[in-house]
């Protein structure tokens, strides 16, 4: 499209949604849950086809050497997608909180205040890489009553495209407005530049994806951006916890999967414990490949273990600490999304603490403990969206918080903080109930 065609295009698609945003804030509960439950249908009746379009994008991204955890994020595996479906399952069966009346109060005047809970009306939603944001995006538009515009990278067009088809015929199956979920069909960048200037338009931005995407939109939007940056994610392992509870948590937290922003890339170990949890830890990460960037007495005590050694030996990597590196300042702030994690012995929870709020993106961090104090004190002092105790940072998500599904996890601190869930796409109105009562 030249540039003349990508403003037009972009209006029209700002003109739709903000039509559809109309019927969609009166469509009735029931309604919006049978399109949520016709999704899910059509997800589950179209595997294979889907799996079509979704191996196309990832030939073309592996033919353009992209990096292995973005080509992760790109599969639309069976699982991935029975995932969306429990998840628009999930929501259809949650309470509509669209119209909920909260906090009403008799003031002296005889008037009655409260507030009530409304749509956003139209967000923008621009993403990179994972497809099921499409479902997870589109599901949690139509349950919150809003419209939504969609813009996904160019390597997950076919998916997108394929994704947002399905969602098209949810939504007039249940009669509600197909323009209530638009994909923005060009991989031109303009559209973005276009869509984050159009306040007339659209409520609110919000970018998913690499840190450069972010910055720009927080930078160039002239529409309110709900966003968090990276995902350097912490575990603390605390002095007298238990060691094999941690080993399975912190295990869990990096390994599982790599290429989320909720995986684990901080692991702080507290100095009583030091001796005894890092050789244990060291071993199962070097058996798994993982690169371990330490201070100079992790180093030390992981150089020194003939476990760890043995371990890297066997999986080729020499006698030498080649999984074992001096961390740098930058490793401490650092989003790997790799086999990589940097680890720290600090001498108890006050530095621990100190070091995650210097550090941290402030997304999820996580202490395991079997001291309650230490507990509540980490949950309260902690400045992140999310705040973890004895469990893995890997269930920051949307999905696992029962929210149905996520829009994004935010690390903003102004109207969504977290997983943005249906409560996070919805604003609050006063509503003032009287009987005749004058101001005097």
């Amino acid at each position: 499209m030249d540039a003349l065609n990508i403003t037009e295009y972009t209006q029209t698609l700002g003109l739709q949604a903000k039509a559809a945003s109309a019927l969609m804030a009166k469509a009735q509960a029931a309604t919006k849950n049978r399109a949520l439950r016709k999704l899910a249908d059509l997800l589950r009746e179209n595997i294979d086809a889907l799996q079509v379009d979704n191996a196309k994008d990832i030939e073309r991204a592996q033919t353009a050497g992209l990096a292995a955890p973005m080509v992760d994020r790109l599969k639309l595996t069976p699982k991935v997608i029975e995932t969306c479906a429990l998840g628009c399952e999930q929501l259809a069966a949650m309470a509509d909180v669209i119209g909920e009346i909260i906090g009403m109060k008799q003031q002296p005047s005889g008037i009655r205040v409260g507030q009530m809970r409304v749509p956003i009306g139209v967000f923008g939603m621009i993403f990179e890489s994972r497809p099921n944001v499409t479902i997870e995006a589109a599901s949690l538009s139509i349950k919150s009553g809003n419209a939504c515009i969609l813009r996904g990278g160019s390597e997950a067009i076919e998916s997108n495209r394929a994704l947002a088809k399905l969602v098209q015929l949810a939504l007039m199956d249940s009669g509600l407005p197909a323009d209530a979920v638009q994909l923005v069909q060009t991989t031109d960048r303009e559209v973005v530049g276009q869509l984050i200037t159009m306040p007339q338009y659209v409520d609110v931005i919000i970018p998913r994806g690499g840190k450069g995407l972010i910055e720009r939109i927080s930078r160039d939007s002239k529409v309110p951006v709900i966003k968090h940056l990276d995902g350097n994610c912490h575990m603390y392992v605390d002095d007298g916890c238990d060691l094999d509870m941690a080993l399975m948590l912190v295990d869990n937290a990096k390994t599982q999967k790599y290429s989320p922003c909720n995986a684990t890339e901080s692991l702080l170990v507290a100095r009583p414990v030091a001796e005894a949890f890092l050789p244990r830890v060291g071993a199962l990460f070097a058996a798994k490949g993982v690169e371990m960037r330490c201070d100079g007495l992790a180093a030390q005590i992981l150089r020194s273990n003939p476990v760890v050694a043995s371990v890297q030996t066997a999986q080729g990597g020499g006698a030498g600490a080649s999984l074992i590196v001096d961390a740098v300042e930058p490793d401490w702030s650092e989003e790997y999304l790799a086999p990589i994690i940097s680890i720290k012995v600090v001498a108890g929870v006050d530095e621990a603490i100190a070091h995650i709020n210097r550090y941290s993106s402030h997304h999820t961090d996580a202490i395991v403990t079997r001291d309650h104090l230490h507990a509540q004190r980490f949950l309260r002092e902690v400045d992140s969206a999310s705040v973890m105790v004895n469990t893995s940072t890997r269930f920051a998500d949307g999905f696992e918080f029962g929210l149905g599904a996520e829009i994004g996890i935010s690390t903003d601190k102004f109207h969504a903080r977290g997983p943005v869930g249906i409560e996070g796409l919805t604003s609050l109105k006063y509503v003032v109930l009287g009987q005749g009562e004058v101001r005097t």
